[in-house]
């Protein structure tokens, strides 16, 4: 379930906010929800694949913790996040 190079590489261009940045909360949601979407596809196959459920959990939580920090720290850059990798339900 490893992001491949360009494809992270195009992700944290478009969600960085300065140059070398790779570590910030908007790149890091980028990232896991990329990486969620990965596991939600290999679930459709592996329904009994309980090791990697736990593991998607564990980054759904840690999404949602970065979704409130940024949030809590700076609303546009949470409403353009949410908009952009179509978050809202």
């Amino acid at each position: 379930m490893v992001l491949q190079k360009e494809k992270k590489n195009k992700l944290i261009g478009e969600f960085k906010v300065h140059s070398g940045d790779t570590g910030s909360a908007s790149v890091q949601v980028a990232l896991l929800t990329e990486r969620i979407n990965a596991l939600t596809e290999h679930f459709k196959s592996h329904k009994r694949d309980f090791n990697s459920r736990r593991g998607l959990l564990c980054m759904v939580g840690k999404r949602r913790r970065l979704l409130n920090y940024l949030k809590k720290s700076d609303t546009k850059k949470y409403e353009e996040i949410l908009t952009k990798l179509d978050l809202r339900k």
